[in-house]
């Protein structure tokens, strides 16, 4: 069973080989959610995520004999570099079987940190299966991802520093297979029973509320998800009992508010997170957290994400705030009708982002132009004085959603 002292030694084991995380202050949530909002800078730890905290802790409880035979894990992203760091800071030999799918940066920044990695499976629990096959077979130690009381003693040190700092109301955690959650509840507790626990999952991954409604361990339903952080099939046996005793409430959340809520972080706080970090902003942004005139600590878990998917979203979310639209003509092909059009736009305070020709597109007729506008606009207004300026040019046009 876990102990309040294990968390304390815990952090005195981390002190000196991982950061101590901020927890910052928003002025700009605080009014906008009538509470008193902090954030717990997770993206701000070493390798990215808090991952290299439960990490280093197993990492320090392993026998000279575990170190030498090595380790192995399974992990789609942050647990894989957590191990890694952790496998270089104690001199041990790691593999780390990630999905074939893995992007390049992530298996990239395994490697940087010494790990060797194995891509095999289509999934998170192919790749989990065959890591512990392997384990028995080159009797390496498998390292869980979460479903392990010393990698949740790790993450608890989370929960023992937003007490120290702030003493929160509430503290909003992202749940994957609940070893964050399990840890910081736990440590919160210990030092403050009434202080409320939140934990939040992607309506498209939530196998740990399904499993607290139904009363036992089930999967979740879909996984079609971009929080693949928290993406997990099923919650570990542990992290299920320690959920279902410390945790107050579990929420879920759209993958299109935690596309939302990752946006403003940037652009509101400059802060960046992946889309597993930003589900508890998420849920403030759709109500499901309902509360005023409190102290609200939301852990941000990480900060490792697919640049290419995070210009999906600035693009989506400009789009979403009617900042960003795309306008389609298909025209007679005739000298000087692109030029009118971009006079027109220009007058009306917008820019144009992006522009492009298609006169061989199959859908334009001979003798016809496909021109589509990607077009950037201060605000709603804009585009009325816009659109104002394309009907007086008497051009047919399509808005491209």
């Amino acid at each position: 069973m876990l102990k309040y002292d294990d968390i304390v030694d815990a952090e005195k084991i981390i002190v000196e080989k991982l950061h101590r995380t901020p927890v910052f202050h928003s002025k700009t949530f605080s009014d906008m959610f009538s509470n008193d909002i902090y954030f717990k800078m997770e993206n701000f730890q070493k390798t990215g995520s808090f991952k290299s905290r439960g990490a280093i802790i197993k990492f320090s409880k392993l026998s000279n004999e575990e170190k030498f035979q090595g380790v192995i894990t399974a992990s789609a992203g942050n647990h894989a570099q957590g191990v890694a760091f952790a496998a270089s800071y104690y001199n041990v030999n790691a593999k780390i079987v990630m999905p074939e799918n893995t992007p390049p940066a992530k298996v990239n920044a395994v490697q940087f940190y010494g790990g060797t990695v194995i891509l095999k499976g289509n999934s998170y629990d192919e790749s989990h299966e065959y890591a512990v096959k392997l384990s028995v077979r080159e009797k390496r130690t498998f390292i869980e991802a979460y479903n392990d009381y010393d990698v949740i003693t790790g993450q608890g040190t989370i929960g023992l520093e937003i007490m120290e700092d702030i003493n929160p109301d509430i503290i909003i955690v992202p749940i994957g297979g609940g070893g964050l959650i399990s840890g910081i509840s736990f440590a919160a507790k210990s030092i403050k029973k009434d202080v409320r626990i939140i934990g939040v999952e992607s309506e498209k991954a939530n196998s740990m509320e399904l499993s607290i409604k139904n009363g036992r361990i089930v999967p979740y339903t879909s996984n079609d998800t971009i929080a693949d952080g928290i993406a997990v099939k099923y919650p570990g046996n542990i992290t299920y009992e320690m959920v279902k005793r410390y945790v107050d409430d579990i929420v879920t959340v759209t993958d299109e508010n935690i596309a939302y809520a990752l946006f403003k972080l940037l652009e509101r706080e400059k802060i960046l997170v992946e889309p597993s970090g930003a589900t508890g902003l998420a849920a403030m942004m759709e109500n499901k957290i309902n509360v005023s005139h409190k102290k609200i600590a939301i852990v941000l878990s990480g900060g490792n994400i697919n640049f290419l998917l995070l210009s999906n979203i600035i693009y989506k979310s400009l789009e979403m705030e009617d900042k960003l639209l795309r306008i389609e003509f298909n025209l007679p092909d005739h000298p000087g009708t692109m030029i009118k059009i971009v006079n027109a736009i220009s007058k009306s305070g917008a820019n144009i982002y992006h522009a492009e020709v298609d006169n061989l597109n199959k859908n334009t007729p001979i003798g016809y132009q496909n021109l589509l506008f990607t077009v950037n606009v201060l605000d709603k207004s804009r585009i009325n004085k816009l659109l104002k300026n394309l009907d007086e040019l008497g051009y047919k046009y399509n808005i491209v959603n």
